[in-house]
């Protein structure tokens, strides 16, 4: 009985066509990228042959599926596959193994958009494309049409290889590791470790890209301090923190982001003018 329930766990649901259709459906990351959630609407566009086949007659399953892709997702767009096969082969054994748990699914995919977005926008962004460039560029500047050509075929070839070899190697890589660690017990533990990896990186985001300054300062003469200073001095970076903390709060009571937006950019147009904030 234990042998068969193996094999069923070890067993893969999905094709080579099955993938195909993500791995098409996967440029999309780019073309409906957003400013609540950035890549989440084609990563989830990419997902649904996956999930339809993994899921096959369950609604109820699908839409659980859908609403966990559509959570904030972003990574440099040529390495997009690779999570996108570890994602699927994770779908696949929520659907085979009735202990998984689908919480891990997303905890994952946040562990891995720091670490692969660096080396996805050191290679693609900051090597490749300037060398791509510099080829390009020296060719065209003479007049020779190869150049734009040359340009285009150095940048997408590997690009497109990328994307193509990292959807299988991210299935094949997923399916077999997370069947060693349901064997082993360790799936709660690289949760809770992605978890944790997941809140660091958001952390370093609100340090790193929410800015809010207040020179308003409280006393007079040579005593007065900034506002800035003063809270600075108590933890370095509050004044941001609290401000994405209140955003979050708003988003947990149920205010569009359209509003959201709206808001901070009233606050920050009254507070340049009041000179509150600068």
């Amino acid at each position: 009985m234990e042998a068969s329930i193996m094999k069923m766990k070890s067993s893969k649901l999905l094709t080579r066509k099955d993938l195909m259709k993500t791995f098409w459906r996967s440029f999309t990351m780019e073309w409906a990228w957003n400013y609540e959630r950035q890549m989440n609407l084609g990563y989830s566009y990419a997902m649904i042959p996956a999930l339809r086949k993994i899921y096959k007659g369950q609604k109820g399953k699908m839409v659980s599926a859908l609403k966990r892709h559509l959570e904030f997702f972003n990574v440099t767009p040529w390495l997009s596959t690779f999570p996108l096969g570890i994602s699927i082969a994770m779908e696949e054994q929520n659907e085979l193994n009735p202990d998984f748990d689908p919480e891990s699914i997303n905890n994952i995919k946040v562990a891995l958009m720091g670490p692969l977005s660096g080396l996805g926008d050191s290679f693609f962004w900051g090597t490749l494309r300037v060398i791509a460039t510099g080829i390009g560029t020296s060719l065209a500047l003479q007049g020779n049409i190869l150049g734009p050509i040359l340009f285009l075929l150095i940048f997408n070839i590997p690009a497109i290889l990328a994307r193509y070899y990292g959807l299988y190697l991210g299935y094949n890589i997923g399916a077999s590791f997370i069947e060693k660690v349901q064997k082993t017990g360790l799936m709660d533990r690289l949760s809770y470790g992605a978890s944790v990896l997941g809140l660091g990186v958001v952390g370093a985001m609100v340090a790193t890209m929410v800015t809010l300054n207040m020179p308003l300062k409280l006393g007079t003469g040579k005593g007065a301090a900034s506002v800035q200073s003063i809270a600075d001095g108590i933890v370095p970076g509050i004044l941001p923190l609290l401000f994405t903390l209140f955003v979050f709060w708003l988003d947990k009571k149920g205010v569009k982001a359209q509003w959201i937006l709206l808001l901070i950019a009233a606050i920050g147009i009254f507070g340049a003018w009041t000179g509150i904030l600068g």
